[in-house]
């Protein structure tokens, strides 16, 4: 949540500082409320705290298209949404490795 302070986001439009920053609080939230080692509440399922990374990843990836970021903007938000997206798509679900187990 720091980093669009340190990287001075918003230059080529304000909406890239408040994306980010409100994205971090969010997904500090949710961290906080999802149910796995990090939770805290765990009242959400992993599976739909993937479903809102992946949703995330694609939001971050076409928002500079959409918004006309610029420069560290546009480069900020094009990193984060393919490493979010990364490493969504590397996840095994429980299934894949239950099954994997029992090979």
């Amino acid at each position: 949540m720091g980093l669009p302070f340190l990287l001075g986001l918003g230059a080529s439009n304000p909406i890239a500082f408040q994306l980010s920053v409100a994205t971090g609080v969010a997904a500090f939230i949710l961290t906080l409320l999802t149910d796995h080692q990090l939770g805290i509440i765990k009242v959400i399922p992993y599976k739909i705290h993937l479903l809102v990374d992946f949703i995330v990843g694609i939001v971050f990836v076409i928002a500079p298209f959409i918004f006309s970021f610029e420069g560290i903007d546009a480069y900020y938000y094009w990193i984060n949404g393919a490493t979010v997206l990364l490493v969504v798509s590397m996840h095994k679900s429980e299934e894949t490795t239950a099954r994997g187990n029992l090979a």
